[in-house]
């Protein structure tokens, strides 16, 4: 079992998504309690995927994430790193295009899609700032991004119940529901040591989107970012 480090190394993040890609939906099913299904559809609101639009969605894993917008009759293109994770999506979804590829340098021409969405892998692209920019290049001007991940609750009593459940309750429940516990222990620290909202949203700006903009989501638990490419650039 590979247990990725917190300077997230690509090759380790990448193994990591390997050993847990069989059961990684069902096992996060049951750590959020049912709420990553609503995370997904607003998620799936936000993007708001059209006919015949071109939607890039990165970190797709098995391409679970991608599935309300072929639904909607955009075009989409799930795209991981983790060749894993696209295995299984594979034997799941055997006619979506699923790509494999860095966040970093990503594959795909300038100006290529209407939207990029990118759910819970943002945290572990060891290059925050230049996955962003890639996101950027690859967008059509005025062309939209939107990022779903784990934030830090608003409510501070909340928050400290949350940041407890992370790093005790988690592991013994991963234990019961994942071959590959450790994974899970680094995406809670990897959740911790996670920008606040309104950090990430300074980080998009400095990329270059434009009209950036969050919302919480389960107090906070989740942040909703989203931003447009700027016409004309």
């Amino acid at each position: 079992m590979t247990r990725a480090s917190l300077d997230k190394q690509p090759h380790e993040v990448a193994s990591m998504f390997d050993d847990v890609a069989a059961n990684y939906d069902l096992t996060n099913d049951v750590l959020s309690l049912g709420q990553d299904r609503r995370w997904r559809r607003e998620v799936a609101r936000a993007v708001d995927a059209r006919p015949a639009q071109k939607v890039l969605d990165l970190a797709a894993g098995t391409g679970t994430s991608s599935m309300p917008f072929t639904e909607s009759g955009a075009y989409v293109v799930p795209c991981d790193f983790s060749l894993g994770m696209l295995r299984q999506g594979k034997k799941r979804h055997p006619w979506l295009p699923l790509t494999a590829g860095d966040a970093m340098r990503l594959p795909f021409r300038d100006d290529v899609f209407d939207a990029v969405t990118i759910s819970f892998g943002l945290r572990n692209v060891q290059d925050t700032g230049a996955a962003l920019r890639e996101m950027l290049r690859v967008t059509k001007p005025g062309g939209r991004v939107v990022i779903c991940e784990f934030s830090h609750p608003v409510w501070a009593p909340f928050r400290t119940v949350y940041e407890e459940y992370l790093m005790r309750a988690l592991p013994p429940v991963a234990r019961a529901v994942s071959s590959s516990p450790d994974a899970y222990v680094y995406l809670a620290e990897s959740i911790q040591s996670w920008p606040e909202q309104a950090e990430l949203a300074r980080m998009l700006q400095r990329a270059g989107w434009s009209k950036v903009a969050w919302r919480n989501l389960t107090g906070g638990i989740v942040a909703l970012h989203r931003g447009f490419k700027p016409v004309g650039r």
